[in-house]
């Protein structure tokens, strides 16, 4: 009993133990789970970063949006993620937490050493480097790289480039560095294969394309750029496309769409503008409203370019409004505006409008920023301007800058933006412009019945060294002539709406089956033109001129060998212009005048006054059918007792009076066949320009009948005391002169056929003479070609 009491005793005791032992082990695993989370959800006290070089750990901090003390919180983490990837300054970032320590780990974008292109031979370095971001010493960015990808394509799309492609790649060097080299395969340059018009009946096709920029490719391509296609450059064609309906009566014109389509291939676009012309309006009612007290309306209505009952005309109102804002606050009002009001008579087809003169709001102009002129001049844009930093703000007169600054030609956009100045009646002015190539290669090529095959090449610059000024050398020629001449303008001279400039020329004729000899002018002229009113222009110029006539024949007329020798001619000249033609080449409306006048004697060896005059007339008969009406003449006459040399007279063939030979009209020495020239000559022209029938106008084909009148008269003194009066021309002696001169008028009449082909535009007149003199010469078939491309 004993022993097993005791064995129960020992149990009794086993069993405690290992209960005590279980209740241990069961309370230290809750002891350290409860101490663990309460390390993780309690607050954070310290935040440690790794992997950084270049960046401090506290500006990796700033970027966090949780900070020592906080609670951990998952979103906020997330948030702190996102802002240092946004920095740009790593490639990946990672957050982690250990125990009540949080750790970023951060991986940096490499530094950029270089950035390099290669592959671009149409766009140059300087040009690519200024467009992206990327630059040396930034910080390498995926995000920036793709960026810069898509603006270098941008700069080909601009020059027409649409199957450029580029590719970045990545050259990793020590201390996480890299450069960055565009790949680039320039393909070639997309052009424009085709421009059409839908909508348009007042204008044809082809004298639209003269309005705007773009230009379909051709021949010769190589010689131009505007037949590249470029977006830019087709919003600007839009606004020209409606300036021009809205200078020509146009008044609720819409250019509706321009769209571009490339071809299957690739190869080219086909642009398609659709207008939607509207009713055609005449001004009608046209008066001035004045709700200032002292100025007076009526006292500026002879300033108004905007006339009762003439074509509407868009352009004239604005230059109306323009005018008479600059003269309100020559009067003392200088936030004066005028506001012109217009309503419409629909059932008259008439515009009625009213400028109204009212008080705006005082805002001054502080400052004036020009930005995007790599090439043109500051104060070619600024000059462009009526207002000037310091002046009062004038929306409209703002607007005309803009206009102005697209209409010199010097950029493809024009942006003015206005931001808040220093103080709120003060107005900062952002010019945006977009530049584009002003340098021209031009090439003419064509045949003559006259001259045979002919051409001409010259090289311009519109934008002369980003100054605006103008050069031009020119040559042209053919087997019986040799011309050179370089042009100088200044459009703007001493700052005011002045034009000058000068010529610097050399002509030269060869002996010919028109001409038995030789002649050649040489020297230079200055010119000053002003301008009067809206298009009048008065032209003042000087020019001092080497004349010489050599290489006379043995067969040449006795007036011709007496008059061989050399002179020099010192001239001064005025000339007055009117141009009022709704197209400046293919005009199918309005008219045009000149008139001028010529001394000679200023110096030099030869005196005289010689006068000129020409007015054209365009009237629509009916739609693509035109009437022109041509009339000049001219008139030259010595002085001091000086007879007017023989090259100096007037000399007309079949430019002038179709149905005649080159200088086959005037004054001739009936012995030797020779034209000696008149001191007078007059031409009129009546033309009707229509369609041929069944012939589609894409072609550019086109008829005319005409009927020419003129006479060319008057020989020269030294013909004159030569003329064998007294025996007949076939006994006259080879000193004698057996003169023809007759003041009758010739009258031919004929057709042409009118050609604008891809080459330019060519004519095929044939004419007949219906009235003539027994001397003149014919010639039925007259063929001419010239172009420019």
């Amino acid at each position: 009993m004993l022993v097993l009491g005791t064995r129960k005793s020992g149990d009794w005791r086993h069993i405690l133990a290992c209960l005590l032992a279980l209740v241990a082990l069961v309370s230290i695993e809750p002891v350290v789970t409860a101490t663990s989370a309460f390390a993780q959800s309690g607050p954070i006290r310290e935040i440690r970063v790794v992997g950084n070089r270049r960046v401090e750990p506290e500006t990796v901090r700033t970027y966090l949006r949780f900070g020592v003390g906080d609670a951990y919180d998952a979103s906020r983490v997330d948030a702190s993620i996102k802002s240092l990837f946004a920095t740009g300054l790593f490639s990946d970032v990672q957050i982690d937490r250990d125990g009540p320590v949080v750790v970023i780990t951060v991986a940096e974008n490499p530094v950029i050493n270089q950035v390099a292109f290669e592959g671009n031979r149409e766009v140059d370095k300087a040009t690519l480097e200024n467009e992206v971001q990327l630059k040396p010493r930034a910080v390498f960015t995926r995000a920036k790289v793709q960026a810069d990808v898509q603006r270098v394509l941008d700069v080909y799309r601009r020059q027409g480039r649409f199957a450029a492609t580029v590719s970045p790649k990545l050259i990793e060097l020590d201390s996480n560095r890299v450069n960055v080299v565009f790949e680039i395969d320039e393909g070639g340059a997309t052009k424009v294969k085709a421009i059409n018009f839908i909508g348009n009946k007042a204008f044809s096709d082809s004298q639209l394309r003269d309005i705007i920029t773009t230009s379909q490719s051709g021949l010769f391509d190589f010689l131009k750029s505007t037949n590249v296609y470029d977006p830019d450059r087709l919003a600007l064609d839009r606004e020209l496309l409606r300036q021009y309906y809205l200078k020509n009566g146009y008044a609720d014109v819409r250019v509706v769409s321009a769209n571009a389509e490339l071809d299957r291939d690739g190869s080219g676009f086909f642009i398609t503008f659709v207008v939607d012309e509207g009713e055609i309006y005449k001004f009608g009612s046209v008066e001035i409203e004045s709700l200032l007290a002292q100025v007076d309306g009526n006292s500026l209505r002879g300033e108004m370019l905007t006339v009762a009952g003439t074509l509407y005309n868009q352009a004239s109102m604005d230059k109306t409004v323009e005018k008479l804002t600059l003269l309100v606050s020559e009067q003392g009002y200088p936030f004066a505006r005028v506001r012109p009001k217009a309503s419409r008579d629909a059932a008259a087809r008439a515009i009625n409008v009213t400028y109204t003169i009212d008080e705006g709001p005082r805002v001054y102009i502080e400052r004036i920023n020009i930005n995007g002129n790599t090439r043109t001049r500051d104060y070619v844009i600024r000059r462009e301007f009526r207002l000037a930093e310091g002046d009062a703000f004038n929306p409209l007169m703002v607007d005309k800058a803009k206009q102005r600054l697209q209409n010199l030609g010097f950029f493809k956009g024009v942006e003015i933006k206005r931001r808040p100045g220093s103080a709120p009646d003060r107005v900062t002015l952002d010019v945006e412009v977009l530049e584009q190539s002003t340098g021209e290669l031009s090439f003419g090529a064509g045949y003559s019945t006259a001259e045979g095959v002919i051409g001409d090449i010259s090289i311009s610059e519109r934008n002369l060294m980003g100054r605006g000024q103008y050069l031009q050398l020119k040559l042209s020629g053919s087997l019986t002539r040799l011309n050179a001449q370089l042009s100088f303008t200044e459009p703007r001279f001493l700052d005011r709406n002045l034009s000058a400039g000068f010529d610097l020329f050399t002509r030269t004729t060869f002996v010919s089956s028109y001409q038995q000899f030789a002649s050649s002018s040489t020297g230079g002229s200055v010119r000053l033109g002003i301008p009067l009113a809206e298009g009048l222009w008065l032209t003042n110029s000087y020019t001092l001129t080497y004349n010489t006539l050599t290489d006379v024949q043995s067969t040449a007329s006795a007036a011709i060998k007496e008059a061989q020798g050399d002179y020099v001619t010192s001239a001064y000249g005025l000339a007055l212009a009117y141009d009022k033609r709704n197209h400046p080449k293919n005009p199918t409306s309005g008219y045009y005048l000149m008139t001028s006048a010529e001394m000679a004697g200023l110096g030099g060896d030869v005196n005289y006054f010689r006068y000129t005059a020409e007015g054209r007339y365009y009237y629509p008969i009916a739609d693509r059918v035109t009437f022109v009406g041509r009339a000049i003449g001219g008139y030259i006459e010595g002085w001091g007792g000086k007879d007017v040399r023989l090259l100096d007279l007037f000399y007309r063939g079949g430019e002038t009076i179709r149905g005649f030979a080159r200088a086959g009209l005037g004054p001739r020495d009936i012995t030797t066949g020779d034209a000696l020239g008149g001191n007078t000559y007059w031409s009129t022209t009546a033309e009707i320009r229509f369609p041929i029938p069944y012939v589609s106008e894409e072609v550019g084909m086109g008829l005319a009948a005409f009927v020419d009148a003129g006479s060319v008269f008057g020989a020269g003194a030294g013909a004159k005391k030569l003329d064998n009066k007294y025996g007949t021309c076939g006994t006259a002696s080879p000193t004698d002169v057996c003169l023809a001169d007759s003041s009758a008028t010739r009258v031919t009449a004929g057709i042409s056929l009118l050609w604008n082909s891809p080459l330019g535009p060519l004519r095929l007149d044939i004419g007949k003479a219906l009235v003539k003199e027994s001397f003149d010469k014919e010639q039925l078939i007259q063929f001419g070609a010239s172009t420019k491309f």
